[in-house]
């Protein structure tokens, strides 16, 4: 049933709407997962890639209150918190030098940092300009991927400068590169659904492309599994896949499966098929992304394993301290080792590669 897509795959040939529904459609997970494998082994042979990094959310009181988010709170309310810029250094000095716990002595310091949260209503731009500059003062070593575009567009409300002046002035104090979340679902229905208050999916296109004009790489994400249907994702990747085509800004794509626990709009947790065709799928679709990743975080240790044999070539990293996907009730781990990371790799039968922010390899382990 396949036969056709099979051969434009084989050949070379872009995908087009239409096969991308009926490869959602297929029930024949097997061919699927071989194609997306072949795909992912003419971008980047049989390498999957990690990275050291720690996660740090320095507030879930926000603006916003996105009916899919279990994270956010508002001010006053209880269990809603604010980091300090001291606060947030000393989170990163005692992970950098010896972290604690079952992660024991880290043999090499983090290379990322990936910062995210709420809209503060009382913070204001310079304070976050403060933040990413005495990180870097502190952690010149430590690249800094911070921010989503939504954050970027409230930035650029808070402060009353153009989206790019926004851009170029979180790059001149020390932002290196962007995260991909905020993106959800880009239709418009859907998003009414989800979260009505939030940058529109045109808006996230729009400061994306803002952003990659500016010099700073990015990723992009979709979060599945919710209230939307199949040519909804297909129309989301599509998207993705022209900007792309027009900046060449984004390093990868991560698909994220949505978690209904504490969440307003409720529902249940997607299925394993659904989290390994929707990766396969990316990965046929965005042939113009490098890297498609399997956010262990997400989907749990053993199936993001088993993603890197569907089309995934990432598993992220270490993290550390995960807190908006715990919220929503994740069922893995929130911290995993250097380690831990390349024997599931390994495992897999990939070749494990450190990588940095840039996809740079600092070590691959043949």
């Amino acid at each position: 049933m396949l036969s056709k897509i099979k051969d434009k795959i084989l050949s070379g040939q872009r995908l087009t709407k239409e096969d991308a529904l009926r490869l959602f459609e297929t029930d024949d997970i097997f061919t699927l997962g071989k194609l997306a494998s072949h795909a992912a082994k003419k971008k980047n042979g049989n390498k999957a890639y990690f990275i050291r990094n720690i996660h740090i959310n320095p507030t879930n009181i926000c603006v916003n209150r996105c009916k899919f988010c279990a994270f956010s709170r508002s001010k006053g309310e209880e269990g809603s918190y604010e980091l300090s810029i001291n606060e947030i250094l000393q989170k990163l000095s005692t992970f950098n030098s010896s972290a604690s716990g079952r992660l024991g002595r880290l043999s090499t310091p983090f290379s990322e940092v990936h910062i995210t949260g709420g809209l503060h209503p009382d913070w204001t731009f310079e304070y976050y300009l403060e933040m990413i500059s005495k990180i870097k003062k502190t952690f010149p070593k430590i690249c800094i991927k911070a921010f989503t575009a939504t954050e970027i567009e409230y930035f650029s409300k808070i402060s009353g400068l153009s989206i790019t002046d926004t851009l170029l002035e979180l790059k001149k104090h020390g932002l290196d590169t962007m995260p991909g979340g905020g993106a959800e679902i880009f239709d418009i229905a859907v998003r009414n659904q989800l979260c009505p208050e939030k940058l529109s999916g045109e808006g996230w296109l729009t400061v994306m492309e803002a952003t990659h004009e500016a010099g700073i790489k990015t990723n992009a994400t979709m979060l599945y599994g919710h209230v939307e249907n199949y040519g909804q994702r297909v129309d989301h990747l599509l998207r993705l896949r022209e900007l792309q085509d027009k900046t060449n800004g984004f390093q990868a794509f991560i698909p994220l499966a949505y978690h209904p626990k504490n969440t307003e709009i409720g529902g249940a947790y997607s299925s394993g098929i659904d989290d390994l065709k929707t990766i396969a799928i990316s990965r046929l679709v965005l042939d113009n992304f490098p890297h498609i990743k399997a956010y262990w975080i997400m989907l749990g240790e053993k199936l993001s394993q088993l993603a890197l044999l569907f089309g995934a070539d990432d598993i992220d990293g270490t993290i550390i301290e995960e807190k908006i996907t715990h919220s929503a009730g994740a069922l893995s781990g929130n911290a995993m080792t250097a380690e831990q990371l390349k024997n599931l790799i390994k495992k897999a039968g990939k070749i494990p590669v450190e990588r940095d922010s840039f996809y740079r390899e600092l070590k691959v382990n043949e």
